[in-house]
């Protein structure tokens, strides 16, 4: 495997070098991006208002996302655990529904997503930054998605400098499920934000390079913790439209105590067949995505306070790209579970007394994806999916489910513990619809 990436990157490289690097006046321009793991398929956007000089005033977006799971774990609460992506068992779900404007006139940069579903309940429901002082709560801004101002100045290949809230630069797969391969992210993606407040610049000093810099509130935080704000960059190169390498980092001070947060990661996401003319196998690709992050002060060390992981994933597009299927293979370790999903809002359970009865114990989670994509075109996409995911402790929600004896939060919980098992396989059906 090692010899084969290194194979694709050597000729990728190679094209690289007998493109002209000035030929272009915008970044990535004329690059087809759209096979990217976590990039927007789209190439046409219907929704666009332009003025009488035909230049684009606003482009409207609009997204809805819906899915059907079935977990075989048959939790009796219908609550799917550990995934911010899939929340809900044996029911039909609104996951996101996304409506926004997007501008770029005169080199103003505006941008407003909305948002509505259940995903926002996994994700933005669980920031405490709120909680300290007053003027501010979670009803704020749960229902935002994206919200920026800015300017974007003419030097080298475009700076655009912004603030406000933005979707996270950390990892490779998407907040949004359909430009993604696979409908449940990987368990690296997982662990990691989704959203950011702050400020921003992005850099493109080349035609095929692309760097930012960020100031941060925290890690996937409204608010901050304390005095001390995060800093991230950002590193996105792509020699030409076949391969894409990235480069991400973060630091802060994310706890009321003095702990320092670390994390990095890097992807390769390179194409190796591309015929998206052909009706029978139109395109190949691969994406390698690899995590590490610790903690550090406060009582606690990177030794014990850890995460690391990786995600490898092929994609194979036929019949003119309408047709697709993922494989995807992940794990992830998280000693000290500093980043680990609580399995239940009940405690003590399984999953804490196992960890609490041996210190050194490392969460270890292990993840198999295939996934089928039906893609008439743009902007719909029927998506049916099957994982499995296995942990070295008691993690995942077996039949008893994980809120009371009967399901409901009102129920009284006496004795009752949540019922965690070591596995869980699902089978998912999604659809999505892009304008």
């Amino acid at each position: 495997m090692t010899k084969l990436i290194f194979f694709i990157l050597l000729m990728q490289a190679g094209r690289a070098f007998a493109q002209t690097s000035d030929s272009l006046k915008s970044p990535f321009e004329g690059m087809d991006l759209s096979w990217i793991n976590g990039q927007n398929r789209q190439t046409d956007f219907p929704l666009v208002l332009r003025d009488k000089h035909e230049e684009t005033l606003l482009t409207g977006v609009v997204y809805l996302d819906t899915y059907f799971n079935y977990d075989f774990n048959d939790p009796a609460d219908n609550t799917h655990t550990i995934s911010s992506t899939i929340g809900r068992h044996r029911e039909f779900t609104v996951n996101l529904a996304s409506i926004g404007v997007e501008s770029n006139y005169k080199n103003i940069i505006g941008r407003l997503w909305l948002q509505f579903g259940q995903m926002i309940s996994i994700v933005q429901d669980l920031d405490p930054t709120v909680s300290r002082g007053r003027n501010t709560s979670l009803y704020n801004l749960r229902y935002v998605r994206d919200a920026a101002a800015g300017y974007h100045f003419n030097q080298w290949y475009g700076i655009n400098v912004e603030m406000g809230i933005f979707t996270s630069y950390i990892g490779l797969e998407s907040y949004v499920t359909q430009e993604n391969w696979c409908y449940q992210r990987s368990m690296v993606s997982e662990f990691t934000p989704f959203y950011f407040s702050g400020a921003r610049v992005q850099a493109f000093p080349s035609r095929n390079f692309r760097t930012e810099l960020w100031l941060l509130n925290g890690w996937q935080s409204y608010n901050s913790w304390n005095n001390t704000p995060g800093v991230g960059n950002s590193n996105y190169w792509r020699p030409n439209e076949n391969i894409q390498l990235a480069a991400n980092f973060y630091l802060g001070k994310d706890s009321k105590r003095d702990v320092l947060r670390f994390h990095h990661d890097n992807s390769i996401v390179a194409r190796y067949i591309a015929r998206n003319a052909k009706n029978g196998l139109s395109q190949g690709a691969f994406s390698l995505n690899t995590h590490y992050g610790f903690q550090d002060g406060a009582g606690v060390a990177p030794r014990t306070s850890y995460m690391t992981g990786l995600a490898l994933a092929n994609r194979l597009w036929f019949i003119k790209s309408k047709l697709a299927l993922s494989l995807r293979g992940d794990v992830v370790f998280n000693p000290g579970i500093y980043l680990a999903y609580s399995p239940s809002p009940v405690s003590p359970n399984a999953f804490t007394s196992a960890m609490a009865a041996d210190p050194e114990q490392k969460l270890a989670i292990y993840q198999g994806t295939s996934t089928i994509d039906v893609m008439p075109n743009d902007y719909v996409t029927f998506r049916l999916e099957y994982g499995y995911r296995k942990s070295n402790v008691p993690y995942f929600a077996g039949r008893g489910g994980t809120t009371s004896p009967d399901g409901w939060v009102n129920t009284p919980l006496g004795n009752w513990q949540p019922d965690l098992v070591k596995s869980s396989h699902r089978v998912t059906f999604a659809l999505s619809v892009r304008l």
